[in-house]
């Protein structure tokens, strides 16, 4: 849910972004209301666009709560992005119900989405290496990239600037945690430097534990944590504001896991546990000008990123998936907050699977895409009580399927939002999209080297929302309708690979409600998924969504009045949801889980903070929403762990 200050008209908010913005960011509403992401929409340059009209912002507090945690506490304030699955390898992200595969993904400015087996996710992120998170939901602006078909999501990590303190040339965090469910032990390590316009960073953390328990009290098999990340960073900026800079980061799990990663078990029992190595990596290097203004604004990304998953049975089973991407783009400042973007990007996108020739099943089959694009947005605050945005891509894709099919579609995208300030208190808001998709690369796991692919047409998303802001005092009630619709999407099993019509529709709401000494925020969001029409089971909607049906997400935040002292907690909450579709047997059960903390930052030591939280406070057992499977009776959801009492403590340094 986007929370914009409405009772603000357009001429006051060019002012508020160059001077009250900087002080809200740095005085007591910081520091008290972590949880309002209206402090973080302000640092995006582009934050008041209308094109911003359904981001979600991730909170500085729930950030800093989630780096020893995973993508599911980054996101656990916001009931429109649900992620599923109890453990990193098998988190999916769904946006409104539709699966993160199906938008443009980026992580500082690096193409992701390397889809590689569909029990485990393409989307691993350590949360302990993020600075920012937004999520543009069902409407994305072309400059958002390629094939964003119904949103996108962006990832930025810490800059050696984000760590080091005014004149400070050295210095790190060092972040260290237990949690007794699993005796799950974490520690991660930040260091920084700078020198003579020189800046560089080292991040590494190590999580490892056992198999955590349900609510019930049983061991979830195969859950045990056994991963190492690791992030380093060098940066250069000049005097006249040329900044270039280097990223390298990496994500390894290599445990035990069933079969199936993503289920809990099957048939009343545990799968097979086999040696799940998995890789998550992303390069990028970047070029900008942090002080140009007026038309020459020049930026330049390159990227790589990789998804690779090894799966021994009885012998070797590779996946793997990477991307090459790239980015040249200008802004043109105009009058104001006014600007149009416009540049030129291509990816290229490669997935193999491999089983090596002394095995059972020898392979070694790939699909390849090659996409580039031209584009342009133009974002414009058109009256003092209007705010513009629109614009469009060309993308030229050239497919090769695992036969050696060459197949080349190019399309149009175009994209338009609008938010007008209705009075002080009330804005509206609105946006279409028609998006091309081309060919997906299918799972690699999947692959068949008899694919026909003649009767595959190229996807594309038509997007629509219309939504409201409302505020008054401390409060702040804002929500939209919404729907997504694929046409011609790509589906696929071994036996055949082809075209389906997905849709995505529904609404969200929420209020949030500022006071001196805290904050808190309800969001609910309630979606609808369809295959051709018809209403469908999580099988069927695989790839593409999740039957999710109403979930709500609550937060609160309140300083105790004691110096440094700090409480808070939440609530996440699903109402039941009938089951059905082609295949599912099985009713989806409500659930509600209370999470509660505690943040304590000594007066005499203000370099440290120590947090307890309790997690599922009252036991509960249950699924995630978004977790695979829970309308099959044939299989036993991968369970989210039960009651766990854990202690943080961050020292700066």
């Amino acid at each position: 849910m986007r929370h914009r200050t409405g009772a603000l008209l357009r001429g006051t908010k060019s002012i508020l972004m160059g001077s009250v913005a900087a002080v809200i960011a740095t005085t007591t509403q910081a520091e008290v209301f972590q949880l309002d992401p209206l402090v973080v929409q302000q640092r995006d340059i582009h934050g008041q666009a209308a094109d911003r009209a359904t981001s979600m912002y991730v909170s500085d507090f729930e950030l800093e709560r989630a780096r020893t945690g995973d993508l599911k506490d980054v996101f656990a304030g916001i009931a429109s992005v649900s992620v599923g699955g109890g453990i990193p390898i098998a988190q999916k992200i769904f946006i409104n119900g539709v699966d993160m595969l199906n938008l443009g993904v980026s992580i500082d400015g690096a193409a992701q989405n390397n889809r590689a087996f569909h029990h485990v996710t393409s989307n691993a992120i350590d949360p302990g290496l993020l600075k920012q998170v937004r999520a543009d939901a069902t409407i994305s602006p072309a400059d958002a990239g390629p094939f964003a078909l119904a949103g996108s999501v962006v990832f930025e990590t810490v800059d050696a600037e984000d760590i080091l303190t005014d004149g400070q040339a050295v210095g790190g965090n060092l972040r260290l945690s237990y949690a007794d469910n699993g005796n799950t032990a974490q520690g991660a390590l930040t260091l920084a430097g700078q020198y003579n316009g020189f800046s560089w960073l080292g991040y590494v953390k190590r999580a490892s534990g056992d198999d955590y328990t349900t609510g019930a009290g049983t061991a979830q098999v195969g859950s045990g944590a056994n991963m190492l990340s690791t992030l380093g960073k060098v940066a250069y900026e000049a005097q006249e504001g040329h900044r270039f800079e280097l990223s390298a980061q990496h994500l390894r799990d290599n445990e035990l896991r069933q079969f199936r990663p993503n289920f809990g078990g099957q048939g009343g029992s545990a799968q097979p546990l086999y040696q799940f190595n998995t890789l998550r990596r992303s390069y990028s290097f970047t070029y900008e000008n942090v002080l140009a203004d007026g038309l020459w604004d020049p930026k330049l990304t390159l990227g790589y990123s990789e998804n690779a998953v090894n799966r021994p049975l009885n012998e070797d089973s590779n996946g793997t998936t990477g991307t090459y991407s790239m980015t040249l783009q200008n802004t043109f400042h105009l009058d104001g907050a006014s600007t149009i973007v416009a540049g030129l990007d291509y990816q290229d996108t490669t997935g193999n699977y491999y089983s090596p020739p002394t095995s059972s099943s020898p392979a070694d089959v790939t699909e390849r895409s090659r996409n580039i694009g031209v584009f342009a947005q133009v974002r414009l605050a058109a009256t003092d009580r209007l705010d513009l945005s629109f614009g469009a891509r060309y993308d030229r894709q050239r497919f090769t399927g695992t036969g050696g099919q060459q197949i080349t579609n190019q399309g149009l995208s175009a994209n338009a939002s609008a938010t007008f300030q209705l009075t002080q208190a009330l804005s509206l808001r609105g946006g279409l999209s028609t998006v091309f998709g081309g060919l997906d690369i299918e799972d690699n796991y999947t692959f068949n080297p008899a694919w026909d692919y003649t009767g595959l047409r190229p996807s594309r998303a038509n997007n629509a929302t219309l939504g409201f802001d409302y505020e008054v005092g401390g409060l702040k009630l804002g929500g939209e309708l919404f729907v997504s619709q694929f046409k011609n999407a790509r589906t696929s099993t071994y036996g055949a690979t082809r075209n389906s019509d997905f849709e995505s529709r529904g609404f969200n709401l929420g209020p949030t409600y500022g006071w001196d000494s805290g904050f808190a925020r309800v969001t609910m969001s309630h979606s609808k998924v369809s295959i051709n029409g018809q209403e469908e089971d999580s099988y069927t909607t695989l790839d593409f969504g999740a039957p999710i049906g109403t979930v709500f997400a609550f937060e609160v935040e309140q300083d105790t009045g004691i110096q440094g002292l700090k409480v808070g907690g939440g609530i996440d909450a699903a109402l039941p949801k009938t089951g059905g579709g082609s295949f599912g047997n099985r009713d989806f059960p409500g659930y509600q889980v209370v999470n509660v903390f505690a943040e304590y930052v000594p007066p005499s030591m203000k370099n440290l903070t120590i947090r307890g939280e309790i997690s599922n406070l009252f036991d509960v057992t249950y699924a995630d929403r978004t977790t695979y499977g829970g309308d099959f009776q044939s299989i036993d959801t991968l369970k989210e762990p039960g009651r766990t009492i854990s202690v943080v403590a961050v020292f700066q340094f």
